[in-house]
């Protein structure tokens, strides 16, 4: 109720007001000229976009273009035979080729006996 009563208070100021109590008031308009770097770049900035729009395109010599084919040096092509033969043999792996081996185990964990033992000591 009250965001209504100051809405209309709002609207009946505005519906009433007197212009004839307002005084008139002249208003001054500044002209800023804009500094030395502006206009130089903004005259650089011109004139390479009148010379791309119009350029004579009569003026353009043909040109060949050769096209080299750079074929890779010897020691890339040794590492990169290198690196195919090493992929071949980790593809390949035959797991059938390992020897056994035995274990041994260096910390051996005590027996029941042993813990019995130290406990009656």
């Amino acid at each position: 109720i009250e965001t209504e009563r100051t809405h209309q208070s709002i609207f009946q100021g505005v519906t009433a007001f007197d212009k004839a109590s307002m005084r008139h008031a002249e208003t001054q308009e500044k002209i800023a000229l804009p500094a030395k770097e502006d206009i130089e770049t903004e005259k650089t900035h011109q004139s390479i976009f009148q010379g791309v729009t119009a350029f004579d395109k009569s003026q353009m010599r043909h040109a060949e273009t050769e096209e080299k084919v750079a074929l890779p040096a010897k020691e890339d092509i040794d590492a990169e035979k290198g690196q195919q033969a090493l992929r071949e043999g980790i593809e390949g792996f035959n797991p059938s080729a390992l020897k056994k081996t035995q274990t041994q185990e260096k910390c051996v964990l005590p027996t029941k006996e042993e813990i019995e033992q130290e406990k009656k000591a």
